[in-house]
């Protein structure tokens, strides 16, 4: 006599797809949106260069910018905002736009502080180039994600890597990499891969014929990283703009540096 409780099931008579029929659909979720501090400003918004700091190392370099002036965020209804700060700090989950005050032309800063979704990534990108925002030039700033990189990176070891559209290899003298945003920088290297939001923003910029650069830095976190994301933007990105910080808010920096995604806690920045 077979024994109903030990006795393996027949194979189900419906295919995994078939199943799904009997489940309601989810509701799909509310496109992100832009909402700016002046309730009607002029758009679309054309800035000379958007910069775009998708990295925890980019997010502190810019958080002691005192030359910055805050004018919008991007706004996922999936993310949460609840335990935010009043006044933006590294430890909230948000994406504010920032206007800095640099002499030399119009520049818009991004702070993408939230984890954005492979499925969101292409909606993110095109409401922040090409809609609302229509920039002359993006750059990107983003971590080497070691599982996607083709050889070896040492923990040890302070690197930088970029990718290029068509337009800012071309440049606008018709030279390729004459006028290159990143000039001196080696490229990213043949079989590695990016993927989610930074290639997304890329992948829009080449759409819309717009200069953008990717700029990748490993490892994620440290001092030395830091330091040479400061140096790249100083030395040919953001010249007129003072990217230094206070001596014990880099020490605390330091202290946070191995927790990964957003390991920051406001009061420690005050």
């Amino acid at each position: 006599m077979e024994d109903v409780l030990t006795e393996i099931p027949p194979p189900s008579r419906f295919f995994q797809e078939d199943l799904n029929n009997f489940t309601p659909p989810s509701s799909p979720l509310p496109s992100p949106f832009l909402l700016f501090s002046n309730p009607k400003p002029d758009q679309p918004l054309l800035p000379s260069l958007l910069v775009i700091a998708l990295s925890t190392s980019s997010h502190f370099v810019f958080d002691h910018v005192s030359s910055k002036t805050l004018i919008g965020s991007v706004f996922l209804p999936e993310i949460p905002f609840s335990g935010n700060t009043i006044k933006p700090s590294l430890g909230d989950k948000s994406c504010n736009i920032y206007a800095l005050n640099d002499a030399d032309s119009l520049t818009f800063l991004v702070c993408i502080q939230c984890s954005v979704s492979t499925e969101r990534s292409n909606a993110v990108a095109k409401l922040l180039i090409g809609e609302q925002i229509i920039p002359e030039r993006v750059l990107i700033l983003d971590s080497v994600q070691s599982q996607n990189f083709r050889g070896k990176l040492s923990s040890d070891e302070t690197c930088a890597f970029k990718l290029e559209t068509l337009a800012e290899r071309k440049g606008q003298d018709g030279v390729y990499g004459g006028s290159s945003l990143l000039k001196g920088l080696d490229y990213f290297p043949s079989g590695s891969m990016v993927d989610g939001l930074a290639a997304a923003l890329l992948a829009r910029c080449q759409m819309r014929n717009i200069r953008g650069t990717l700029c990748l830095s490993w490892p994620q976190y440290g001092g030395s990283v830091v330091a040479l994301i400061k140096s790249i933007l100083q030395r040919t990105v953001l010249h007129g703009i003072d990217l230094s910080s206070k001596g014990d808010a880099e020490d605390k920096y330091l202290r946070f540096g191995k927790i990964k995604d957003h390991p920051f806690d406001s009061e420690l920045y005050t």
